[in-house]
């Protein structure tokens, strides 16, 4: 709430920059002297009980509707700066969701990890490379509350490790309404070794990070039973929280007293996993012998064999070299999957296709709900007002109903273009004063230092290019042909300036050359003040930067960008988007709303498929987006692009608020697994113990189905024209089975030298059934001209399935 942001840093003065806008920090070395100049100011005092009123009706209001409880594991939460548990777009999309979860008023609590050190802070040494430098968070100083019992005594809970106890503390943050968990392991009470499991996010060795995850999702859930808390849902946001489900099997067959089969029935129907890797080596994996250190014990208790436990975990249940993956046990046991962008999802279903054998990508159950980003948080307070005002004061509850936004086009082009060069002013001086301390303290020339301040420009069009510095997001790409780009950047009617920023993993290699490279062309004469590289991107600098720059880049590589938010960030600020047609910007992209580079690859090689993508940068830049930023009317306005933002508002901000994303995990996955949880617990789990005997008959009876016979019609072995219609018969002997136990379906699929894909399925019906032979029947109209391979594929069915992967058997015919 940027009102309540206000009064501390009213309060604070200077010390609010100098203590990294930490209100905590900055009340506790406040002087009285101060306080007091405070306390005798009426009009600060006046604003102080608006706020503080408005908080407390926005604390007291009563839920809209009666959900159930969903826990959120995350192994990182973006809430705040001070806040250090997070690295990246993965916390930042937890952190929003839980603002969200709070402004939307539901059910929901947060699960993760307080980091001592959380994640580095980067400094660029004198040389350009990346240093990265590890402070410890005082925790006296966080907005964190550690939970205490009514004795007054801290509340911890503990996990055998091999040979001795993990303790973990609790602590809580309040995210507005909804309370997030924390643990930490930073204390006496551990040895040395692991005391540091919670020192780094994403530190340390793979046992470190094994032990990070184990703490996450066992020692999570136990926590949430000692709190007493009973959620009906389970959100895994990525594998790091999959152990999750293996605690909550062990307490369900405890506690309720059934079999394993029947617990992974309730644990799966309660279980929504998140993936937001694109590819398979960016999902954790642990060698068996890690994974025999610390989870021993887990077969005995679930009563299966060690080989069956690993298979949890393995994409190849029986392949004894496989590892451990957490993203196949999150798939394993989770309902529902899905991926965060509409190409992520296809993505996902591609790469996780061999674990759902004879089923075909495109049939899969994995779907996808797009990232979006908070809108109060991410919206600069300026455009928060202007938006209040042109949209009215319930635009807040109704931010993503794009019929509010469309208002934006009766506002005089002035008004917008005005604010818009107020922000990145504000940004610029930002900026440089970032950017002359950190030159400083990396002893770069006093003479570089002036010209580079002194060229860094608040009237020119300004490109930003802020993330992650992994090697597939490609930002060597702009400097591919330095000709083209110097032509670019000298060009003194037209001129541009990038600013860069984002911290490359500290082993990563790759990424910090490419920091490094920028580091190296900043010093050019040529490009001086004109390519600029600010350190230790945060969440501060994030939000200079997605509402002063005019453009924000991003040139992934293609399916790589899962989602990527900053652009999504950037359009609440009417800042255009010039990205590869990758993650959200596939679907956000809207012609007149900014630019965009092909989905389609063109080239299987890299440096061709690149040379392609900057060549094609470049004329953009060229020929679209510097004229139509340096083309004015008599008012020196940019009517173009100033329509643009206007079509950026109204077309793309609404679709991607996080109030927008919520309603699509409700109305995608939760009411679904909430309604099939009731379903399996109700009646004292009948429906479970219905639907697992049934599992058992199916499988003992499945090798004995046999084929009586297949009457295929006679124009499957030539031609047979459109409009035709073709009936298959075919007979099966089933055994104990009933015909409403199985699901018969003609396959057609198309094949090239890459894979097969599905093309259409028909199912038979059931016809009749008599002397122990019954037939089915499959009628087609032919309505595709072409080529055609078929088959016919036998899976089983029942109204207590929640799709065709759950049981996952498969016989084709």
């Amino acid at each position: 709430n940027f009102e309540a942001r206000e009064l501390f840093e009213e309060i604070a003065g200077d010390l609010w920059k100098e203590y990294g806008q930490n209100p905590v920090h900055v009340l506790q070395i406040l002087p009285y002297e101060r306080i007091e100049k405070f306390v005798q100011d009426q009009h600060f005092i006046h604003k102080m009980n608006k706020v503080y009123e408005d908080f407390n009706l926005y604390m007291n209001e009563p839920p809209t509707r009666d959900d159930n409880k969903i826990a959120y594991f995350s192994m990182e939460f973006g809430i705040s700066n001070e806040l250090k548990v997070f690295s990246g777009g993965l916390g930042m999309l937890a952190g929003d969701y839980l603002k969200e979860a709070s402004d939307s008023n539901v059910n929901m609590i947060g699960v993760g990890l307080l980091y001592r050190y959380g994640y580095f802070t980067q400094q660029i040494s004198a040389m350009g490379d990346q240093i990265n430098i590890y402070t410890a968070q005082s925790f006296s100083k966080l907005p964190i509350k550690p939970y205490k019992d009514e004795n007054g005594d801290w509340l911890k809970i503990s996990l055998a490790l091999p040979g001795r106890n993990l303790h973990a503390r609790i602590w809580r943050v309040d995210v507005g309404r909804v309370p997030l968990y924390l643990l930490d392991t930073d204390f006496n009470e551990n040895s040395e070794e692991d005391r540091s499991t919670t020192s780094t996010l994403y530190g340390g060795d793979l046992e470190n990070r094994l032990k990070q995850e184990f703490l996450l999702g066992i020692g999570g859930i136990r926590m949430l039973e000692t709190l007493g808390e009973k959620p009906m849902l389970y959100h895994l946001n990525e594998g790091h929280a999959a152990f999750l489900n293996l605690e909550r099997l062990r307490l369900i067959m405890l506690e309720k007293h059934i079999p394993l089969a029947m617990a992974m029935e309730v644990v799966r129907a309660s279980s929504l996993y998140t993936t937001h890797t694109p590819v398979p080596a960016g999902h954790d994996s642990f060698s068996e012998d890690l994974m025999r250190k610390y989870f021993s014990y887990y077969p005995e208790r679930c009563n299966i064999t060690w080989q069956a436990f690993m298979g949890l975990g393995r994409e190849h249940t029986n392949y004894m070299n496989d590892k451990f993956s957490m993203s196949v046990l999150g798939c394993k046991l989770s309902q529902e999957i899905n991926g965060v962008s509409r190409i992520h999802g296809r993505v996902s279903r591609e790469m996780f296709e061999d674990l759902y054998e004879g089923h075909f990508a495109d049939e899969l159950h994995i779907g996808y709900v797009t990232n979006g980003v908070h809108y109060p948080t991410w919206a600069h307070k300026k455009w928060q007002i202007f938006h209040r005002e042109v949209f009215g004061k319930e635009f807040f509850h109704h931010q993503s109903n794009p019929e509010i936004w469309d208002k934006i086009y009766k506002v005089e082009d002035e008004k917008i273009w005005s604010l818009k060069e107020e922000l990145r002013g504000e940004m610029i001086e930002e900026i440089k004063g970032l950017l002359e301390e950190q030159m400083r303290r990396r002893n770069e020339s006093p003479n570089l230092i002036v010209e580079t301040i002194r060229s860094i420009r608040k009237d020119v069009l300004t490109i930003g290019f802020a993330r992650r510095f992994a090697t597939y997001k490609r930002a060597y790409l702009l400097f591919t042909n330095e000709n083209r780009l110097r032509a670019l950047l000298t060009n003194d009617e037209k001129p541009m300036q990038f600013i860069f920023a984002g911290k490359a993993h500290p082993n990563d290699k790759a990424g910090q050359d490419l920091i490094k490279r920028i580091i190296e062309f900043s010093r050019k004469p040529e490009f001086i003040g004109k390519i600029i590289f600010v350190e230790n991107y945060d969440m501060i600098l994030a939000k200079k930067m997605i509402s002063g720059c005019d453009v924000w880049l991003n040139t992934p590589t293609r399916p790589l960008e899962a989602s990527g938010t900053s652009g999504e960030k950037a359009v609440m600020n009417g800042v255009l988007n010039f990205s590869v047609l990758d993650g959200w910007w596939a679907e956000g992209y809207q012609f007149g709303a900014g630019w965009a580079i092909n989905e389609q690859i063109t080239y299987t090689d890299n440096r061709l498929q690149d040379e392609l993508d900057a060549t094609t940068m470049y004329a953009m830049f060229e020929e679209q987006i510097v004229p139509a930023f340096y083309q004015r009317n008599n008012d020196h306005i940019p009517e173009q692009w100033v329509a643009m933002m206007k079509n950026c508002f109204a077309k793309i901000s609404p679709h991607f608020t996080m109030k927008r994303q919520l309603d699509d995990y409700y109305t995608k996955f939760y009411y679904k697994l909430e309604a099939r949880t009731k379903l399996l617990n109700e009646n004292d789990m009948q429906n479970t113990f219905k639907l697992v005997r049934w599992k058992e008959k199916v499988l003992t009876a499945w090798e004995n189905i046999e084929v009586v016979h297949l009457t295929l019609p006679s124009s499957f072995e030539n031609n047979f024209f459109l409009g035709e219609k073709l009936t298959t018969i075919l007979q099966l002997k089933i055994g104990n089975l009933e015909p409403q136990d199985l699901k018969i379906e003609m396959i057609f699929v198309t094949r090239n030298e890459e894979k097969t894909q599905l093309f259409k399925k028909h199912t038979f019906i059931f016809k009749k059934e008599e002397n122990g032979v019954t037939t089915f029947e499959c009628n087609i109209e032919a309505k595709n001209a072409g080529v055609w391979n078929c088959a016919v594929r036998v899976i089983p069915a029942n109204p207590l399935l929640p799709h065709d992967m759950d049981f996952n058997l498969v016989k084709w015919l």
